[in-house]
């Protein structure tokens, strides 16, 4: 019988240039693995590899040098120790995000509960072409929101309190966007220059700023033959909900206006940046 070589791309198995020979790629959800797992991978790649793993630009791992004999079995030894082989091809990708606002003092919004809700909803979903989602925590943007298909920044909105406010200006010169002008008696902000960077909640002394996780969403970013930036096109939400239902919109939208090949950022451009945006708009207003 023909060995279909597609079908294991589709799994996870990339052809090396060793004849009969695969990379198998790993799902890893938002860079994290139990250390069970890992030692399942370890054993895996020992026995059925060279005794090594890749870790990849997207938090992945992958076990080089797996024999097409060996195909069936390493995908047993890995279940068995609660692994999932990857996926390839014009489908949703794994997830990545960085550890997020339970870890990070400059988080601002929780990554990894996300990060597993967009995979358990998306994960393998056939699509024109691959699409990557990204989350990252912060203003700082360790992952790179924007070189995603749909990048999610956290940040915060928000709120001041005059009671508590002694205007000693730390805010405005934690702010490093020049959005906060504090005067002896009064505390301005310029809601166009702040990118909700949340420095202003967490250096105040007397908790005096309130902020309120929110989720900052771009769109149709590239990394790879071609560089492009994602693009905001709705304001910030702290409506996890409306981030869903807009998810759901841009995958639906990629679906029926991409073409076979066709990377996300293409079909956006071909169809019109403003059919997306009040796409994605109407979805997060009925949420």
């Amino acid at each position: 019988m023909a060995t279909d070589y597609k079908a294991l791309k589709n799994g996870g198995f990339m052809r090396q240039k060793q004849k009969d020979r695969f990379s198998l790629r790993l799902k890893v959800v938002g860079g994290q693995l139990t250390a069970e797992q890992l030692r399942t991978v370890t054993e895996a790649a020992e026995t059925y590899g060279q005794g090594y793993v890749h870790l990849t630009s997207r938090q992945g791992l992958e076990i080089p040098f797996v024999k097409l004999a060996d195909v069936e079995n390493i995908r047993q030894v890995l279940a068995k120790g609660g692994v999932e082989t990857g996926v390839c091809g014009p489908r949703v990708r794994t997830v990545t995000a960085c550890q997020g606002s339970d870890i990070c003092p400059s988080g601002c919004i929780e990554t990894m509960t996300l990060a597993r809700t967009l995979s358990d909803r998306y994960y393998g979903r056939q699509l024109p072409h691959k699409f990557k989602f990204g989350i990252t925590g912060c203003q700082n943007n360790c992952l790179k929101a924007e070189e995603n298909d749909m990048g999610i920044k956290g940040g915060l909105i928000i709120h001041w309190l005059a009671e508590p406010c002694t205007f000693c200006g730390v805010c405005a010169k934690a702010c490093r966007e020049k959005a906060i002008v504090v005067t002896e008696d009064k505390v301005e902000v310029d809601r166009a220059k702040c990118n909700h960077c949340g420095r202003c909640v967490k250096s105040c002394p007397t908790e005096a700023w309130q902020g309120q996780p929110g989720y900052l969403l771009s769109f149709g970013g590239l990394f790879g033959n071609k560089i492009e930036r994602g693009l905001e096109l709705t304001p910030i939400t702290g409506d996890l909900n409306a981030v869903l239902k807009v998810s759901d919109a841009t995958l639906d939208f990629f679906s029926t206006y991409g073409r076979a090949g066709e990377r996300f950022r293409f079909s956006i451009e071909r169809t019109g940046w403003e059919t997306l945006a009040q796409t994605v708009k109407e979805a997060a207003a009925n949420a």
